[in-house]
């Protein structure tokens, strides 16, 4: 048996397979994800350790033969997260997660000094874990001082799980301190960062052994034998594992919190200034690159929150079937924006708004915002000579046959939808397990799920949504802070 443990923004979740991939149990838990401050966002590890125990306990309690057999585990979480422990282990302060924008500034110094897109092949963002850093430095320095490792989530998870320090070159691509080239930490960022190797894990490729699950971790949930915990991947690199995306053009759309679209690399080619992201996959001599929207289905569940009804309901008022891009216009900057932006202060907006505008109206303007937005993430792609061939559709967004429209539409590209059942990032993670404790091929592990079928763009309707889409480009420097109103 093998398990994968995917760390999410919001939750842990964790699938539990056999030796063939298929799947014997899941189990998830959630925790807060606190914003003490505006564009501030925290999460304290420790309800990642308690999350992680309730869903083991539940898979004893609910599984314990088939856990007993556990051989093999594997990780994924959310990346870019500032963890930062003392000599003891011990936790320093909350984690500063993704979605956190309060190092905008440092970011911007970083991504400026010599040398460092070169290494990184990135625009340093505000969301990577360098500049995070470099605001502790200057904002917390008493905690700043006292930082013996920084660890990404899922890493910490495996502190708790094995006892090492030991990190992954797909999550550890998106701090600014990897020379995502040569997969391996940089002198030269980490000079620039303020850091030193000392202070970073171990790195090893996602597919290979990290470390052996502890004894008393074994002992307590009936495990008979030793388990190996493999480097795991990044919350992407680890879907991409899930849906089997290794080729080059091989990709997916992911509609979660935030929006992705990925394509499989082959080389290392990234082109920086693009603003699309390019990191080691999770297995070695592979790279991806990927467009980012740092608010997809988290846009409807503003909406959602603002009108009083679920995002199910909200869904509920729409069609099954589009008939055409709506006159109201949604930018969903609601905490800035990644691709093609770059951009931590422009903000969302309505743009349009008529008293006879219902809800209907409103969500499907967010559908539409979204797609709009994944569509900027395609050119920007495309700008750097990636072609996508295939584009497997996934995220709670994907269960909606009008957002599955719209967007297929929008990006001019068939979406293959896969037969119900698990293919995220938490397959992704297990089959990373499955193959660290195996030494099995990655190509026998990791295949495409099967696809239910596929969603063509309405030709009828694209000449529209083509026209849509350019009104929307226009909009955003209208909405975009001017250099006095950043600064305040």
């Amino acid at each position: 048996m093998y398990l994968g443990l995917d760390l999410g923004t919001s939750g842990l979740k964790a699938i539990l397979v056999d030796g063939d991939g298929a799947v014997v149990a899941t189990a998830d838990a959630t925790y807060d994800n606190p914003h003490p401050h505006p564009g501030w966002s925290e999460q304290d590890p420790a309800d990642w350790i308690a999350a992680c125990e309730a869903v083991l306990d539940r898979l004893h309690e609910t599984h314990p033969g088939p856990l007993s057999a556990l051989r093999g585990i594997g990780l994924s979480g959310h990346m870019h997260g500032a963890t930062l422990v003392g000599s003891d282990d011990q936790v320093l302060r909350p984690c500063i997660l993704w979605n956190d924008t309060r190092s905008a500034a440092q970011a911007a110094r970083l991504d400026a000094a010599p040398g460092v897109r070169a290494a990184t092949g990135n625009i340093v963002f505000p969301g990577f874990t360098a500049p995070k850093l470099l605001w502790l430095e200057e904002n917390e320095p008493e905690v700043f001082a006292k930082i013996a490792k920084v660890l990404l989530p899922k890493d910490y998870l495996r502190l708790w799980l094995t006892g090492g320090h030991v990190g992954d070159m797909s999550d550890s691509a998106g701090t600014a301190w990897l020379d995502v080239g040569a997969r391996d930490w940089s002198a030269t960022l980490l000079d620039a960062g303020h850091m030193r190797r000392d202070q970073m894990p171990d790195l090893v490729e996602g597919s290979e052994a990290s470390g052996d699950l502890r004894d008393a971790l074994r002992n307590r949930w009936g495990i008979a034998g030793p388990v190996v915990v493999a480097g795991g991947a990044g919350d992407n690199a680890a879907a991409a594992c899930g849906a089997g995306c290794f080729a080059e053009g091989q990709g997916f759309v992911s509609l979660g919190t935030s929006g992705v679209l990925l394509s499989a690399k082959d080389s290392f080619a990234p082109d920086a200034a693009s603003a699309v992201h390019t990191f080691c996959h999770a297995v070695p001599d592979r790279w991806y690159q990927m467009g980012v929207i740092l608010a997809a289905t988290d846009c409807m569940n503003w909406l959602s929150r603002q009108v009083g009804r679920s995002a199910g309901d909200l869904a509920g008022t729409l069609p099954d079937r589009i008939d055409g891009p709506s006159s109201l216009t949604f930018l969903p900057y609601l905490s800035g924006e990644r691709t093609p932006h770059n951009d931590a202060q422009v903000r969302g907006a309505l743009i349009g708004l008529d008293v006879a505008h219902g809800h209907a109206d409103l969500t499907q303007a967010v559908v539409e915002g979204v797609s709009y937005a994944l569509r900027d993430c395609l050119a920007a792609l495309q700008g750097t000579g990636t072609e996508l061939r295939s584009i497997i559709a996934m995220g709670g967004g994907a269960r909606s046959r009008f957002w599955l429209e719209t967007l297929a539409s929008v990006l001019e590209q068939p979406l293959s939808i896969p037969t119900g059942g698990e293919f995220g990032a938490a397959l992704g993670a297990a089959r990373l397990g499955i193959a660290a404790a195996t030494g099995e091929s990655l190509s026998a592990i990791m295949t495409p799920p099967a696809i239910a079928e596929v969603i063509d763009p309405r030709a009828d309707l694209t000449e529209r949504y083509a026209s849509g889409w350019q009104r929307y480009r226009g909009l955003y420097g209208a909405v975009r802070p001017t250099p006095d109103e950043a600064a305040v």
